[in-house]
């Protein structure tokens, strides 16, 4: 499998916070949901691939290309859509997109204005005077009419209303079919991911929580495990992460659901989690 990034001994310490990844490969072609808490290293990671900050150690890799080496141009076939876009407040909209199509040879205007009437965006409108999802949709707009292969997404959905939040993942998802982009998508909103990714990566206080897994095998090999606690063995307690015992029971995350079901068969209820479950339950496992 060709792997979109990758990352090799990075280490970036800012302050008493300290990123280390050892390793880590990004398939080409599919949406990674890049997991974690405020402050768990997320933006960081996300700007030391794009030469915002400078590594301590380590390299990265983008689209097999040194994400250091003197020559940007590979930069072209990338886009990114963060939390703040940065744009000049008092500028309008149509001067934003002259001056952004300017960068990149393969500017598709027809696809740029597709989307800006999909998101009914006015083009004469100062970019100051958007709310905050229509100015997360305007980046998204730019960031997708230069086809690019590689989109890095930092937190693109975070304070956005319901409503705009699923028109950016529905518009996301048509275009990702069409263009088989790969996605790098930062987030502490799981609800998004759970419904676009396919690959899911936990962070945690700087340090991966486990190795790159594809969303579906999350679901099959996890349970969410409840029941009464004098039917639980020593051999079901080590299939378990973070019990929590209580009056009436006991509940906790199994990360091999088959094992655990096997040893148990239906003496417990088993429910499905949402990623928000699984990633919690790794961080309070991780804390005991």
């Amino acid at each position: 499998m060709t792997n979109a990034i990758i990352i090799r001994g990075l280490e970036k310490a800012l302050g008493n916070f300290h990123l280390s990844i050892p390793s880590l490969n990004i398939p080409q072609g599919y949406v990674t949901g890049f997991i974690g808490e405020n402050g768990a290293g997320k933006t960081t990671t996300i700007k030391l691939m794009m030469n915002g900050l400078f590594p301590d150690a380590g390299k990265i890799s983008l689209l097999g290309t040194d994400s250091r080496q003197k020559d940007q141009s590979f930069k072209q076939e990338i886009a990114y859509v963060g939390d703040r876009p940065g744009f000049l407040p008092q500028a309008t909209l149509a001067q934003i997109q002259a001056i952004y199509r300017a960068f990149f040879p393969s500017w598709d205007q027809e696809r740029f204005q597709r989307h800006i009437r999909y998101f009914d965006l006015n083009l004469k409108k100062p970019y100051k005077n958007l709310s905050s999802g229509q100015q997360k949709v305007f980046a998204l707009c730019l960031a997708l009419a230069h086809h690019p292969r590689l989109l890095l997404m930092d937190e693109p959905t975070a304070n956005l209303d319901p409503l705009i939040r699923q028109e950016f993942l529905d518009i996301l998802r048509q275009e990702l079919e069409q263009e088989g982009v790969t996605v790098f998508f930062s987030s502490h909103i799981t609800s998004d991911l759970d419904k676009i990714a396919d690959y899911i990566l936990f962070i945690h206080k700087g340090k991966l929580m486990m190795e790159l897994t594809p969303k579906d095998q999350l679901m099959d090999t996890h349970r969410l495990v409840k029941g009464d606690s004098k039917n639980l063995t020593a051999a079901c307690r080590s299939l378990l992460l973070n019990i929590q015992d209580n009056g009436f029971g006991f509940s906790g995350l199994t990360t091999d659901f088959p094992a655990f079901q096997a040893l148990a068969g239906d003496a417990f209820v088993y429910d499905l989690p949402a990623l928000e479950d699984i990633f919690i339950n790794y961080i309070r496992g991780e804390q005991k």
